[in-house]
């Protein structure tokens, strides 16, 4: 489980081993106090002051102080983003994973488009990564259709 804030995703789940760490957390809760990442300062950055007796709910109000002092708009925005980035990863597999991707795809669009100027100074990045994210799903649809091996074409 993570908390998201402007500066990035933390890791917020308690004494929770990351398995990609080799069942050592990077710098989230379940890490040791001095070890923590601190918001905005990035990957492995240590929290000034944190020692062994640290609290891991302290940490975890501060990052939801940290969040909810940012602008909705800037928050929703970056879930766009991180949508579009879902979509890409879907459509940049062997085979392509479209019905994933069109998932995806749906809902940046049903955001951009619902919540249009809302959105604020992202709204015309974000109108524009949904163009370009449809268009490639439409091209790499058709050449999924058109591929040999596929049993496009077959009786």
């Amino acid at each position: 489980m993570s908390l998201w804030t402007p500066s990035g995703e933390h890791p917020v789940g308690r004494d929770q081993p990351d398995e990609r760490a080799g069942g050592r957390s990077e710098g989230g809760v379940g890490a040791p106090a001095n070890e923590r990442a601190t918001p905005g300062a990035g990957h492995g950055a240590r929290i000034p002051g944190a020692d062994e007796g640290g609290s891991a709910d302290a940490d975890v109000d501060a990052l939801r102080r940290e969040l909810a002092e940012a602008p909705a708009d800037v928050v929703v925005a970056n879930h766009c983003y991180g949508l579009f980035e879902l979509a890409a990863v879907y459509l940049s597999g062997s085979p392509p994973h479209l019905d994933d991707a069109r998932l995806a795809i749906d809902a940046l669009g049903f955001v951009v488009d619902g919540l249009g100027e809302r959105l604020g100074e992202a709204h015309p990045s974000l109108r524009d990564a949904l163009a370009q994210i449809r268009l490639a799903f439409v091209q790499i649809a058709a050449a999924q259709e058109t591929s040999p091996g596929n049993g496009a074409g077959s009786p």
